[in-house]
């Protein structure tokens, strides 16, 4: 919703994007009105974004790239910017990182990765989440989460690897109905030729050792070769890049990847508690 408020807090790349966009509006010599018909958007839309009243959102950015872009990527640029701009502020480093990665290894040991969550999901444990959102910034994250997985069919293809706590499939997030949705669509990932799914059982720890009892992780190898570990602790953010560090991260996922079961029985598993029989 449109307001003044908005205007005081408007991010700088909305800022930037609303004075390219008038400054190309005055130079076609349309009206905020002529503009709006052209995008498919009303003049009061228009001059809330060109006010900052209310930025411009993904499919207003669209369009304006389409009308005045003038065969350049400018405001699609502009809509990578500000899609990151609209995450959490502590994951907004990492979602650039995350986007242009060549291999991602992942351990999830309380929810179901981001990355790999379904749409009603998400909704569900964003709209779970404590403290309580407003509706329209659930939806915005959901939106923004959903967004994430093109990177698995980016071009060139990333590796991923995720390792699943078996706790994380019985746990029910939204309803039944939800839970079985999104151990299928992790059956469907698992199926993706760039993608291994593993499952670590409930009785890993059962002779002694236990080597997820740290938590959750993120491992992540750059284009230039370079190898991260991000944490994600309470609402906080950690991006590990010391290598000595990176390397114990590395060596404890290692480890926990050897008490995960194998590929195909971690999707027979994934199967079984969505009721799939073959």
């Amino acid at each position: 919703m449109a307001s003044a408020e908005n205007k005081e807090t408007a991010s700088p790349m909305a800022r930037r994007v609303a004075e390219m966009a008038r400054t190309l509006r005055i130079q076609r010599g349309w009206t905020q009105e002529q503009e709006g018909k052209e995008i498919g958007y009303s003049a009061a839309a228009i001059s809330a974004m060109e006010t900052c009243a209310q930025p411009a959102s993904d499919a207003m950015l669209v369009e304006l790239n389409r009308v005045l872009g003038n065969g350049t990527p400018i405001f699609e640029t502009a809509r990578k910017y500000m899609r990151m701009e609209r995450l959490p502020e502590q994951f907004q480093d990492y979602a650039l990182l995350e986007e242009a990665a060549i291999s991602l290894q992942l351990f999830a040991a309380n929810v179901v990765h981001g990355l790999f969550q379904t749409e009603a999901y998400a909704r569900a444990l964003i709209g779970g989440s404590f403290p309580p959102l407003p509706d329209q910034r659930v939806e915005e994250l959901v939106q923004l989460r959903m967004a994430r997985t093109a990177l698995f069919d980016r071009d060139p293809l990333p590796m991923i690897e995720i390792i699943i706590d078996e706790a994380v499939l019985r746990r029910v997030i939204g309803s039944e109905e939800i839970m079985r949705e999104q151990l299928l669509h992790l059956v469907e990932c698992a199926r993706r030729r760039n993608v291994t799914l593993l499952v670590l059982p409930l009785d890993a720890g059962k002779y002694g050792e236990y080597a997820g009892d740290r938590g959750e992780m993120d491992l992540l190898e750059t284009s230039a070769h370079e190898h991260l570990v991000y944490l994600e602790p309470q609402d906080e953010s950690l991006l590990i890049s010391d290598p000595v560090k990176v390397s114990v991260y590395a060596r404890r996922y290692a480890k926990i990847r050897s008490q995960a079961l194998g590929p195909r029985e971690s999707l027979d598993l994934i199967k079984r508690l969505a009721g799939v029989t073959e």
